[in-house]
């Protein structure tokens, strides 16, 4: 079970490299309209594994299980405050310290490092998506 998760781990990762350079959406949630943050990490979860998250960051952050920084592992999910809010951007960590999202207009889907000063005082926490997780807390597997 542990290392299906992993392969998924890195099939996420491989799929959300693929949309490098997809243009910002506000609301946009495929590669034909672009994509806004939790948009692009809700479209990743659903094309790779087969799981519908919530719509928005913050209910993302509240349908996943917390861990610490320092459990990061490629696939999960880290959440920023932009906006004065907690939980107002998400992405998907990539490893070493790097994760990929869209992170704002005018902008396209990238890989940024997560030490540079702008995202680390803006770290909210990290996430993993489990399968013990389910349609209750907010996410349903794909039809």
């Amino acid at each position: 079970m542990r290392q299906q998760m992993s392969l998924r781990a890195s099939d996420l990762v491989v799929t959300a490299m693929g949309f490098l350079g997809v243009p910002y959406r506000r609301g946009g949630n495929s590669v034909e309209t672009g994509f806004d943050c939790s948009g692009f990490v809700r479209a990743m979860y659903e094309q790779t594994v087969g799981l519908v998250l919530p719509r928005r960051a913050a209910e993302q952050a509240q349908a996943t299980e917390t861990i610490s920084r320092d459990e990061l592992k490629p696939g999960d999910l880290v959440f920023f405050n932009t906006m004065r809010h907690a939980f107002s951007h998400v992405g998907i960590y990539v490893g070493d310290g790097k994760f990929i999202h869209s992170p704002r207009s005018g902008a396209q889907v990238r890989v940024e490092d997560m030490r540079t000063a702008y995202w680390h005082t803006r770290f909210n926490g990290a996430r993993r998506v489990t399968t013990a997780r389910g349609a209750g807390d907010g996410w349903q597997a794909a039809q």
